[in-house]
């Protein structure tokens, strides 16, 4: 077997895009679950390793989100707030999820392109909340980001 033989029949390592992606996606989820059950977060963490294989995705941005979305929920959710054209509890639950992950990427995480966290947002509200729980999302998100991150929106509009 030719070393490009060996190469292409080599199982592919996805790459750190998509990694993140399945640690979103697997962190709205225990998010979700945080919120309607109250589980201790070790607990959700633990029984979402347990249930998930985990060796394509980002385990530590799955951990920093499941643990750093708590932590700073009352935080988060005041920075979303004056965006939403409803009260927060009428929010459903999973784009409520969705929007507290987001916001807490917008806020923490300045690696992540502002475009990115939105699409990201919009992408978990199309497989995960309800029919047009996207627009919604889509809405917050792009009201959030010039407030949460202005010099970086301002750069790409200009």
């Amino acid at each position: 077997m030719s070393e490009l033989d060996r190469a292409a029949a080599a199982p592919k390592k996805p790459n750190k895009i998509a990694m993140r992606r399945k640690a979103r996606s697997l962190a709205v989820q225990a998010l979700y679950s945080w919120q309607m059950a109250g589980q201790p977060l070790n607990e959700i963490e633990a029984q979402f390793r347990v249930d998930n294989d985990f060796s394509d995705v980002d385990g530590a941005y799955f951990q920093e989100i499941l643990h750093g979305v708590p932590r700073l929920k009352s935080e988060l959710d005041a920075a979303f707030s004056s965006c939403l054209d409803r009260p927060i509890e009428e929010i459903d639950p999973v784009e409520l999820a969705i929007l507290r992950l987001s916001t807490y990427e917008l806020r923490n995480r300045i690696d992540v392109p502002y475009k990115v966290v939105i699409n990201e947002g919009i992408e978990l509200a199309k497989v995960f909340g309800a029919t047009d729980g996207h627009k919604f999302v889509n809405g917050v998100l792009d009201k959030l980001a010039p407030r949460l991150r202005s010099a970086e929106v301002r750069s790409k509009r200009s």
